[in-house]
């Protein structure tokens, strides 16, 4: 997004006039949000996850909230979920995004997806009626669906997080740990999560075939991984001599733009229903 940001708008007296920008800025990204909502301008971008001893084969997909701004442009949640994911607007963002997964999941009957989720949408009436409506009206729903929880955002109630994953799971329901390496988990807590999925951060995968701080880094977070039975994905796989490493060390799914870029065009519709098991 650009910024229209003038230092001659900041008020006379401003003590900050760096946090007046910082301000002014987040105004305008929650009002973009807002408008996009009001006018129902919310949509998923597909992401293929291929396992790595067969890319050709998807393993599952993420979707990925998008929206549209005033002028028809789609603005991926990288450039505004950190600054709306604390208000309500992000509860309704999560809510939708949910919606819109358990409908693609519905109308694709051979589809397994990923929804992302915060922490903070746990216990959200209307996050939480979409749920439930969703896997009532199809029972097929709940296997195929994968909640997608930041390492971050996981640790903010982290007991809260742990009860509300025992509930869910029992519903046929699998959970991922995202953006692992990149915050600061508890093992403590880890080990109670019972996630099924860690998704690796790519600031650990990014050129890992040449970079050897990157591979131990990796090899220590896929160890943890096994030690806890989950599946790893490498998340942020742009070079095939990359996806090949990953592969030569026992990571079980890659995700990133070698193997195709978001795309608000379900992938599935060129290459067919065939998926891998993940």
């Amino acid at each position: 997004m650009t910024s229209s940001f003038n230092w001659a708008d900041v008020p006379k007296g401003h003590d900050n006039p760096l946090s007046y920008a910082v301000s002014a800025r987040d105004r305008t990204v929650i009002e973009m949000v807002n408008h996009a909502v009001k006018h129902k301008q919310v949509m998923l971008a597909f992401q293929t996850v291929v396992p790595s001893a067969n890319q050709h084969q998807p393993a599952f997909y993420e979707g990925l909230v998008r929206v549209l701004d005033e002028t028809g442009r789609i603005i991926p949640a990288r450039d505004f979920i950190d600054v709306i994911e604390a208000t309500e607007t992000g509860r309704i963002i999560d809510c939708l995004a949910l919606e819109k997964g358990i409908q693609t999941l519905s109308e694709n009957p051979g589809l397994r997806l990923s929804i992302n989720m915060s922490a903070r949408s746990i216990g959200y009436s209307r996050w939480t009626r979409i749920l439930r409506r969703g896997l009532k009206s199809d029972p097929t729903v709940a296997e195929r669906l994968i909640l997608e929880i930041t390492e971050s955002s996981a640790m903010l109630v982290p007991e809260l997080v742990v009860g509300f994953m025992n509930e869910v799971q029992r519903k046929g329901i699998s959970f991922a740990l995202d953006d692992f390496g990149a915050g600061y988990t508890s093992f403590r807590y880890l080990k109670d999560f019972y996630f099924d999925i860690l998704k690796i951060d790519g600031q650990f995968i990014r050129g890992i075939a040449h970079d050897s701080d990157n591979q131990i880094l990796t090899a220590a977070l896929s160890s943890v991984a096994e030690q806890f039975d989950m599946v790893t994905v490498a998340e942020s796989v742009e070079k095939p001599e990359d996806a090949e490493y990953l592969a030569q060390m026992g990571i079980d799914c890659l995700q990133g733009y070698y193997f195709g870029a978001p795309t608000v065009n379900p992938p599935w519709q060129e290459r067919g229903m065939t998926q891998a098991s993940a």
